[in-house]
Order: structure tokens, then sequence, then C-alpha cells
């Protein structure tokens, strides 16, 4: 028998053995509301446990409902959804807003506004129509639903004190989601002139809409595709503690993009937005094979979006998990190519300053990208401002002296430490202990926990690592010339082979009043192509 908690799932509440492995899963199979893994997290449940009411089918008190409008009356007078209805009422960012807020509406941001009543099973909110207005919940509670591809998704609740809407209301984006009655509601509503008004008089009601909308913009949640400019974000990649990355598409081209996407809280610091744009400028002029390409930087819904080519593969990081560590010949082919774009953008008076194993990216067939140039400056600049990543940052940069070269040759020194061994060169989590480790010592010697390790990348781990910049290499080149020992079948400047060329034939059928709309389309294609490095050629054919 599962032991009850404070904030238990439904089938602990209730104690019916429905969740896998319960004592009466095997008759008709566990309940939906235990594997509906896209909803796990809300209401601080696991998968649907908390959220029951929202997933079709269950198998509430030893009989299936039905569908989930047909579950509304039952649900609503069911203890257990009471329950977790009053300890959502009572927690979360929900509490943050109360402090603008009063239920009784006689705050002066109450005031003014329109009073909603919506009936259990009404939908108030559309999924991608125009955002008009945002509503503030006085009781009662709701649901927000998704649809994509043909099916309806729940992804959440809101309940008393909280707001919906207030994404597409802030970002000026249409509705993000269809959002229906659970219950009966009373809603205030928030028109766009009155919520522009608002947030213009009140800066920490601006900072805490940002703050809720960067927390539900991060969530684990199936999203409704989100027009982008000439782009369109279908999914959710990764996400940081500065942006959203997006699997999307070029909608014209069908061609496969990322789209990252800055917080809208960040967006309103004026030094995060100059160095997310700063990324795009730094990159978009780059073309190199182990450099992820920028095609093209969107500025809309109060933040930025950077539109980059969307890579297969994995993170350098999570390749090491996956293998505890890498072959010598494979560290050093990856140390070489990280080498070769970082020469390339030194070349252009780039320094990377946050080179770090999540931020080297393989490729099928272990092509090395370098991503994320968000905190990129020029040659030479005092490192005052934003900072890499604690467990590769070099010394200079911790003591606010200028950079170059030798600061990212550092981090990745301590990259390849770790490709090699599988190990932080300085371990632990304590952010000071990281920053007094590498100004009081150099990289530890690799080869203690790799005795494998061949001595010429032995040499240039430790002289890569090294805490005087004196002391390491002083260009990302000499590195590739010393590798040369370990990856012998490759001529300098260590291009180990030529990438395959291939030809794609294409063919456009179509009526000749058709012609303009083509060509047109056609240069749009041919100019995202020749980005790519692509070459286009195209021949007429008069008559077919």
């Amino acid at each position: 028998m599962t032991e009850k908690t404070d904030q238990p799932n439904c089938w602990e509440y209730t104690q019916c053995g429905k969740e896998p492995g319960g004592a009466n899963a095997d008759e008709n199979g566990p309940c939906p509301a235990a594997l509906e893994t896209a909803l796990d997290g809300v209401n601080n449940g696991r998968n649907a446990g908390r959220l029951c009411w929202a997933v079709d089918g269950t198998l509430c008190h030893n009989q299936t409902p039905g569908p989930e409008e047909d579950k509304i009356s039952s649900c609503i007078s069911c203890p257990f959804f009471q329950k977790v209805q009053e300890a959502e009422d009572q927690g979360g960012l929900r509490t943050k807003f109360l402090r603008f807020v009063t239920m009784d509406g006689k705050k002066p941001l109450m005031q003014g506004l329109e009073i909603k009543h919506v009936a259990p099973g009404e939908r108030f909110i559309v999924q991608n129509t125009p955002s008009e207005a945002g509503y503030i919940i006085q009781k009662g509670s709701c649901k927000i639903l998704v649809e994509k591809d043909g099916e309806l998704v729940a992804i959440g609740r809101r309940g008393l004190g909280e707001v919906v809407g207030v994404t597409a209301l802030l970002t000026g984006a249409p509705y993000s989601a269809h959002v229906e009655a659970e219950t009966p509601l009373c809603l205030w509503v928030i028109r766009r002139d009155q919520f522009e008004a608002m947030v213009e008089k009140d800066r920490d009601l601006m900072e805490f809409l940002t703050e809720l909308v960067a927390d539900r913009l991060s969530a684990d949640r199936p999203m409704a595709d989100r027009a982008v400019g000439r782009y369109t974000a279908k999914e959710v990649l990764g996400k940081g503690g500065f942006s959203i990355v997006y699997k999307g598409i070029h909608t014209a081209l069908e061609m496969p993009v990322a789209i990252k996407m800055l917080h809208h809280d960040k967006a309103l610091d004026p030094d995060f937005l100059a160095a997310f744009r700063n990324e795009a400028e730094s990159i978009a002029k780059f073309n190199h094979e182990n450099i992820v390409r920028v095609f093209d930087i969107e500025e809309l819904y109060r933040t930025v979006f950077i539109i980059m080519e969307y890579l297969e593969g994995e993170l350098l990081s999570g390749m090491i998990k996956r293998l505890g560590r890498l072959s010598p010949l494979l560290a050093a082919d990856f140390m070489v190519q990280a080498c070769r774009g970082l020469e390339y953008a030194h070349k252009y008076g780039i320094i990377h300053r946050d080179i770090n194993v999540s931020n080297l990216f393989i490729q099928t067939g272990d092509r090395l990208k370098i991503m994320d140039f968000g905190i990129a400056c020029k040659i030479g600049t005092e490192d005052f401002g934003e900072t890499g990543t604690a467990a590769f940052m070099s010394p200079e940069q911790i003591d606010g002296d200028p950079v170059d070269e030798r600061t990212d040759i550092y981090s990745l020194g301590l990259a390849a430490y770790e490709m090699v061994t599988g190990e932080r060169a300085f371990p632990g989590n304590d952010v000071m202990a990281l920053l007094d480790g590498h100004l009081e010592r150099d990289v530890p010697d690799p080869a203690e926990k790799a005795p494998d390790l061949p001595p010429a990348l032995r040499r240039v781990i430790m002289k890569a690592g090294k805490r005087a910049p004196d002391e390491r290499f002083n260009k990302a080149g000499e590195i590739i010339e010393a590798l040369t020992e370990v990856l012998p079948q490759c001529d300098l400047p260590l291009q180990c082979a030529p990438p395959v060329r291939k030809m794609t034939s294409l063919f456009l059928i179509y009526e000749e009043d058709k012609q303009k709309e083509v060509g047109r389309l056609t240069e749009e294609f041919s100019a995202a192509m020749k980005k790519l490095g692509v070459t286009l050629k195209a021949a007429d054919f008069p008559d077919i």
C-alpha cells in the first residue's frame, strides 16, 4: 500500500492501486493519469497525479468515467480535486501576484476592471487567436489545453489569484493555448490598453509578469506551433538561465532551424539584451564548419530570437556522460576541430569566453560545432561583464583582467581534461571553491586518471590549462601542430579528410502564370542555401 504524503498523487490519496506496479494495475491496466508524462510536475504531481481530472479515461472509483468533458460534475465534487485546489491556491508564483491584487478588488490595480463569469466547460481563450485580454481568477479554476497535430492535450491548470492569457498579453503574440473553465469561474478582465497602463506605472508588476512568462515558457510541456517572423517554433529543444532553444522550420522553405529566444525577464535588462544581440552579431558573419551558423535575427514579442542551423547529434557533455570518457584519439580530434573554429573566430578578433563541454556540439560523423557566443567579446576586453561557466573559467576572467586567445585555450584545456578522464578538472558545486581552484592550481595531470594517455596529448592539456596565460599556447593553431603526434594519419593542418560533396536535383513544375512567384521563392531559397555554402544552379526548360 502506498503511503500518503502532504502532496499525494491521486492514486496515493485514494489508495486505488491503479498506478504502474500497483495492486490493481493488472485489471484494465494502469490508470491513464499515472502514465501521462506530459503533465509531470503540474501541481507538484508525478505525471498527471495531481491533474487527473484533465485526463481522458481515468479509472476513478473503480469505474471509467469516459471522455474528459463528461467528468466535470463528478470531479469538482471529488475530495481529492478540492484538496489539490486548496493546496494550489496557497502556493507558487500566485502568492507573489497577490501583492498586486486583492480578491475584493479594492487595490488600485483592480479598479475599473470588468467582471466576467464563465460556466464549467466553457472555452474563453482560443489558441492562435489575437490576444485581446488577460484574466485574473477571483474564484474557481480552469485548465490549459494545447491543440497540436489534431490532438487536444491538457498541460496545466490555474486557480485562485492566478492570471491566464498574460503571456500573450505581455508579448503581443497570439494566445498559445485554449483555456476552459473547470468550475464556475469569476474573472477580472484586463484589456490590452489597461495592461499597458498597469505595467507602465508599476515596474515591480512588470518584473513579476516577465518572471511568470519565463517560468511558463520554459516548462516541459507540449507547445502549440508558434510563428516567429518567417519561422515556426515547433518544440522545446533545451533551456538555460538566459534563453530557450526551440526546434523550428523556415515556414516557406520547410528548412529545419533552431530558434533561440531570450527570456522575457532578461530582455528587460539592457546588459543581457546587448549580450544576446552581441552573440548574433558576432557569429552572423562567420562561415566555418566548426561554428554553428546564424541565419537570421528576429525582434518580436518584446524579446529577441536568433535563428540558427539545426544540428543533429548531442552535446559533448552528453557524450562524455554516455561513454564515461573518450578515447585519446577522439579527444584529440575534437580538440583540433575546436581549435579550428576558435582560430577562425580569433582571426575576427572575437573571444568566446565560455568554452565548455556543454557549448561544444557533436554531430553525426563526429563533426564538432562551437555554440553559444552569448558572452563573446573583442580581444583585450577587460572582463568585468558577463562571465563564463565557473568550472571552466580562466584566472584572468575571475580577476577581471583583459582576455585574449589564451582565455579560450585555457577553457578548452579543461574541456579536454574532462574528455579523457570523464571527470572535471576542478570538481564540485561550490562556486567560490571552483574559482579558488582556478586561481591557485594548474590543471591536474590527466595521466593520473587516464594512464593510457599519449604523452603528446597529455602535454597539450597540461600546457593549455596553466594558470599563467604566458605559460599557455599563444594561438589555437599551435595546439593543432602539437597534436600531430596523436593524429599521425592526418597531414597539417590536420584536415583528416575533405568533406564529401553531394549534388541533389530539384525539379519545379508549374504553370506559366506562377513564374513571378516561383522566381521570388527561388531567390529566397538560393539566399538561404548560399549561407550554408551550397551552390544553387538553375536551368530553364521552355516546354515540357
